[in-house]
């Protein structure tokens, strides 16, 4: 077996530890970020500066991102194990993930697979059995390791071949963190990040949003649509439109940036406000989005009327609310 791990690297302190302590036996590690609109899109495009980022700050030997955008948007739609408390389908993630690192293997010259995962931390995913379960659906079983839980799990071809020392391997389990943070202060690590490296399908503000969205586009969802949906105020309109509003000048640029060229787009004519984007497009719905895009605009709202300009395929009108 090749002396070299694939790590899946998710910002979290338990896949950092988790690196760190096979690295120590000398054996080389790459993390591996996965990214979706949901977690981990601050490195889209950064691919170099991640690279750096996990040599500098981790002695890692390399850092790779890969965006699973339109994989993780397929199982999105009705995931097999289904969804945790919100709308996170952490189950087939995880085996999503754990499928496409396994087909990196032999590209990147390596023999196995590290996660920071710790038996008994998540309900979902992260039980004895989902873990067991985890290794058979994803044709892992004996190639991936989770050192910071090794001693309560099966031993692994690379422990078996001595590759790795299991006896420097741990047992932790829980949800507690103490052990983990004293292992970090004992590696020297100068940042300590939350447990994991945050999922916003989780996020009470956020994933009920999404959740909706899904509903109504019976799981249709382009890429650059679950990007809007992360961020912005929406509107679910009287007719049956959904419309998104910029908070700032950088939504704005996002939301435009981010629109098809055949999009419903709303702005002040005159004034310095929101951008609106319809999502989903109902005529009926102008005048009510119109009245939304005034009312968040903060030199507009005590205005008795304001021309608001509708931009379709190129070509304006304006309205007055």
């Amino acid at each position: 077996m090749k002396k070299k791990a694939l790590l899946l690297f998710s910002e979290g302190l338990d896949s950092i530890l988790s690196g760190k302590l096979i690295a120590s036996q000398g054996i080389d590690v790459v993390a591996l970020r996965f990214i979706t609109p949901f977690f981990g899109w601050q490195w889209k495009g950064r691919e170099k500066e991640f690279d750096q980022y996990i040599r500098e700050e981790f002695g890692f030997t390399a850092g790779l991102i890969k965006d699973i955008t339109e994989k993780y948007l397929e199982i999105l739609k009705a995931p097999l194990h289904g969804y945790g408390s919100q709308f996170n389908p952490c189950l087939d993630c995880k085996i999503l993930m754990l499928k496409e690192a396994k087909s990196l293997l032999d590209e990147l010259g390596a023999g196995f697979i590290i996660t920071g995962e710790v038996v008994g931390q998540r309900p979902m995913s992260q039980l004895k059995h989902s873990l067991r379960h985890i290794e058979k659906a994803t044709g892992l079983e004996g190639l991936l390791l989770r050192p910071l839980s090794a001693l309560k799990l099966k031993e692994t071809l690379p422990e078996k071949q001595g590759i790795v020392k299991r006896e420097k391997l741990l047992d932790i389990s829980g949800r507690g963190r103490k052990r983990q943070l004293a292992l970090a202060k004992e590696l020297g690590l100068r940042k300590i990040p939350s447990p994991a490296g945050g999922c916003l399908l989780t996020d009470p503000a956020i994933a009920p949003r999404i959740k909706r969205y899904f509903e109504l586009k019976d799981g249709k969802v382009a890429p650059w649509e679950a990007e809007v949906l992360t961020f912005g105020r929406h509107f679910e309109l009287s007719k049956g439109s959904w419309l998104i509003l910029g908070r700032n000048a950088e939504e704005n640029e996002k939301i435009f940036r981010l629109s098809p060229k055949d999009s419903v787009l709303l702005k002040l004519s005159d004034i310095p406000g929101p951008l609106g984007l319809f999502l989903i497009f109902r005529e009926e719905d102008l005048e009510e989005a119109a009245k939304l895009v005034k009312k968040y605009a903060p030199k507009a709202r005590n205005l008795e009327k304001v021309a608001v300009k509708i931009i379709f395929d190129e070509k304006e009108r304006e309205i007055y609310v």
